[in-house]
């Protein structure tokens, strides 16, 4: 049986691979992490897209990176801040390592989802759920009416509503 050809999404890989790892050591200053990201976004291309359609490789492949990127700044953020604030609780309230991910994985999808919200509605939707604020303090802190208030916390619900649907 002759051999296959290579297709286009290993074509795509052999020749943008390397540039692409060493792209992302450059930005992330990690080798590892740096072969981790070029690997995700290799599968996002898969997932996505006919290789054979791209135009552009390496700035499809940059574009899909620098997100990823993004991503993996936030979550090293989010998991930084954590274990400040895991550090500054006493030694008999440790937590398993397993608590620990989970506790980061959903930090990690909140702050997805807090980031899929505009400003105002992002404002409205943490003071009321996370600071307390009756709706009209909301608006007396914001300059906007209760019925603005109710809109865009209706909004935000509904956009973690959906999100958990998917």
């Amino acid at each position: 049986m002759p051999a296959q050809p290579p297709g286009p999404f290993h074509t795509l890989y052999s020749q943008h691979h390397d540039w692409l790892k060493g792209w992302l050591r450059s930005r992330i200053g990690n080798t590892s992490d740096a072969a981790d990201l070029a690997q995700d976004t290799f599968v996002r291309v898969l997932a996505n897209r006919s290789a054979d359609s791209i135009r552009e490789p390496r700035t499809y492949l940059s574009t899909i990176a620098r997100a990823l990127l993004i991503d993996h700044f936030r979550r090293q953020s989010i998991e930084r801040a954590y274990l400040e604030a895991l550090a500054a609780r006493p030694e008999s309230l440790a937590i398993s390592p397993e608590t620990r991910l989970a506790i980061l994985e959903t930090l990690t999808a909140i702050d997805a989802m807090l980031d899929g919200l505009g400003e105002r509605t992002r404002a409205i939707f943490l003071a009321v759920q996370l600071e307390g604020l009756g709706y009209a303090a909301v608006g007396e802190r914001l300059g906007v009416s209760v019925t603005t208030v109710k809109k865009h916390l209706i909004r935000a619900m509904t956009h973690c509503l959906l999100l958990m649907d998917d």
